[in-house]
């Protein structure tokens, strides 16, 4: 028989630590060491968004910087534009993240108001972080001709603008991941600290198993497409795959099934720690929620590198994927909730 860790009451007034009743909340970590960690952390991050912010400015104000003669992004259009102004924000908001994670005032920010731009980040930064280092390494090796994700075989953007930009992003997410465990741990370790416990509802057990289905099927394609099968594509895109072009499925299929594993596991219960179900199911359904979305949403308005457009087959596997991700985000939540109700 499973049983839930049980937590003690507390005097008013007495601060609710992450672990032991003694231990006392603060904005920062206790430690000089942990502290100067943070704040090199901190530095990394925020200089890590400078390219890509740099660059999009350049962009928006006329600049040709990184785009070569013949690329699509040459073409006016408000859709370019537009597309510019929220890859922007986006990056910029990463700053208003990291003063979050160091600032004393971020532990007074509603939690839900952190946690859905930590998730956003995790996912769309967990498959660039894995996939961009692992197709350095297959260039280097001269095992594949594919370049880095995002680059089209026609002139799009110079090669350096790929290189500079995703070695940013691969930068922004380890640093941000040192700095949101911390801060989670202090904040809301006791979510994760025992076991799982007694498992959830039979309405949230068919949730996970309809995010454990999705998964199946999506990571099925996806690693299908990761070793080098192309049913599905288009023309131009089974042309243009690659072993590069593989290692982004085969992170994509992993996250998918990432994300199915880890309802599952969350709703079954159990004596596991809790701790790495939920690290493994917030990183799978953020990579698959987010990256599906995102793709899902590109592949429906006009393509930028000047390709042709997805087939319907590659368009519902993004859709899959996206919704993997978010039955399994729901199963999430409602352990989340669970632990804090309990």
């Amino acid at each position: 028989m499973t049983t839930r860790a049980v937590h003690m009451p507390r005097k008013p007034g007495t601060p609710q630590g992450p672990g032991t009743p003694s231990t006392t909340r603060t904005p920062q970590p206790s430690g000089p060491a942990l502290g100067a960690r943070r704040k090199a952390l901190r530095v990394v991050a925020l200089a890590a968004t400078a390219p890509y912010l740099v660059l999009k400015f350049a962009w928006l104000s006329g600049s040709r910087a990184g785009i070569p003669d013949g690329s699509p992004l040459l073409e006016p259009g408000m859709f370019l534009t537009l597309a510019n102004v929220v890859t922007l924000a986006m990056d910029a908001s990463v700053i208003l993240l990291v003063l979050v994670l160091t600032r004393p005032w971020g532990m007074r920010v509603p939690p839900w108001l952190l946690a859905v731009p930590a998730f956003v980040a995790t996912g769309l930064l967990t498959p660039i972080l894995t996939a961009f280092p692992a197709q350095l390494l297959i260039r280097a090796a001269g095992l594949g001709s594919g370049a880095p994700a995002g680059e089209a075989a026609r002139p799009f953007l110079d090669s350096w603008v790929f290189t500079v930009v995703y070695t940013g992003f691969t930068i922004q997410g380890l640093a941000l991941a040192g700095l949101f465990v911390p801060y989670a741990r202090e904040r809301w370790g006791r979510r994760w600290q025992g076991v799982l416990g007694r498992g959830l509802p039979s309405p949230t057990g068919v949730v996970a198993g309809a995010a454990a289905a999705g998964g199946l099927l999506v990571g099925a394609v996806y690693g299908y497409w990761a070793f080098g099968g192309t049913a599905g594509m288009g023309a131009e895109q089974a042309a243009a795959h690659s072993a590069a072009a593989g290692v982004v499925s085969g992170v994509h299929a992993i996250g998918a099934l990432a994300a199915a594993a880890g309802a599952l596991l969350l709703a079954r219960g159990g004596s596991r720690r809790a701790w790495w179900p939920l690290a493994v199911t917030w990183t799978g359904s953020a990579a698959a929620l987010s990256w599906g979305l995102w793709t899902l949403i590109a592949s429906l308005g006009p393509q930028l590198d000047g390709g042709e457009q997805p087939t319907a087959a590659v368009q519902l596997i993004y859709a899959g994927q996206m919704i993997t991700g978010l039955l399994a985000a729901a199963v999430l939540t409602r352990f989340l909730t669970s632990r804090r109700d309990g």
